[in-house]
């Protein structure tokens, strides 16, 4: 089940960047959200944001909202898959400022930094994000409001921990911009603190938490993405796991909150949307990739998804046209 989790997930398109250098001093609280400005340098604004915390010393609690704060140290990566406003300090207590008004932005155009606090305790945070432009997106609306992963942990972690302070150090020495290989170390340590979420929950309620131990739904989740573009209808799709069609259409339903094929159609209009912004390929090529047969059909069931043709997207997103 994890497999159509992480499939989900590579389906995203992420993009994004290492925008601020801060380097705070105990006793200190801000209050923080990544805005579109921190994304501009890097990407067009994407329509969903995550943004992440990287403590590569020292250590700090995070809150967001009423919930309670979460302790981060040294090597760990706090990722708000929402980014929902928080604040973040040596302690709760005090009371925050905001971050937006301590950024010093570098005259070379280099990274923007933040030097504050009361000259005790070192915490030092290499603030970014990634995002992505679908329209909808469940799947992050499923997770909590604050992941926490540790980087040096499980199978693939030295390597990844080495890659990322390895680039972050040249990126706060000046030696380089915030390039791609970061945002993929990124991603793939976002990915990697989903997997770990998923398999330390225990079954529960909600629509995709609830599909990773149904093996059924779980598995047609990964069919689907797997081959968004074949002609799936929900026959075929309770045929592949051995079940009828209107048992496994109401099994569905409970469990991700849509009709299969519904469902479908959202996943094919996020991936075309997705290949429209980011890619000079013909709309025919696109509509085939995500299981049209006419360009016709495709632009008809997009403008009705979007309101707005498949051209005039593509022209609004500043993607180029073939």
């Amino acid at each position: 089940m994890i497999d159509a989790i992480l499939e989900m997930m590579r389906s995203m398109r992420l993009t994004g960047g290492i925008f601020l250098d801060a380097d705070f001093n105990a006793p200190w609280c801000v209050t923080a959200k990544v805005g579109p400005e921190d994304c501009s340098p890097f990407t067009p604004e994407p329509r969903h944001i995550i943004a992440y915390h990287y403590v590569t010393a020292g250590r700090c609690l995070l809150k967001v909202g009423n919930q309670p704060p979460v302790p981060v140290e040294s090597g760990d990566i706090v990722v708000l898959p929402r980014n929902d406003g928080h604040i973040i300090g040596s302690a709760m207590n005090l009371r925050p400022v905001s971050a937006e008004h301590l950024i010093q932005v570098e005259p070379d155009g280099g990274l923007a930094k933040i030097v504050y606090g009361g000259g005790g305790e070192r915490t030092h945070i290499l603030c970014g994000f990634l995002g992505n432009d679908l329209p909808h997106n469940a799947f992050i609306s499923m997770l909590p409001s604050v992941l926490k992963l540790n980087v040096a942990e499980g199978a693939s972690g030295s390597w990844i921990e080495s890659s990322f302070r390895f680039a972050a150090k040249e990126l706060t020495e000046g030696q380089a911009k915030s390039s791609p290989i970061l945002a993929k170390l990124a991603e793939l340590l976002f990915m990697e603190a989903v997997r770990r979420y998923f398999t330390s929950l225990p079954p529960a309620a909600n629509a995709w938490t609830a599909a990773m131990p149904d093996p059924i739904v779980g598995r047609a989740l990964g069919l689907l993405h797997g081959q968004i573009a074949r002609r799936w209808t929900t026959e075929d799709l309770a045929q592949e796991v051995a079940m009828s069609r209107s048992a496994f259409a109401d099994r569905f339903t409970r469990v991700i909150g849509e009709p299969p094929m519904r469902y479908l159609a959202r996943q094919r209009f996020e991936q075309a949307a997705a290949q429209l912004s980011e890619s000079a390929d013909a709309i025919a090529r696109i509509a085939f990739d995500v299981g049209y047969e006419s360009e016709t059909a495709f632009n008809r069931a997009f403008r009705r998804e979007y309101g707005i043709p498949p051209a005039a997207w593509r022209r609004a997103h500043n993607a180029p046209v073939a």
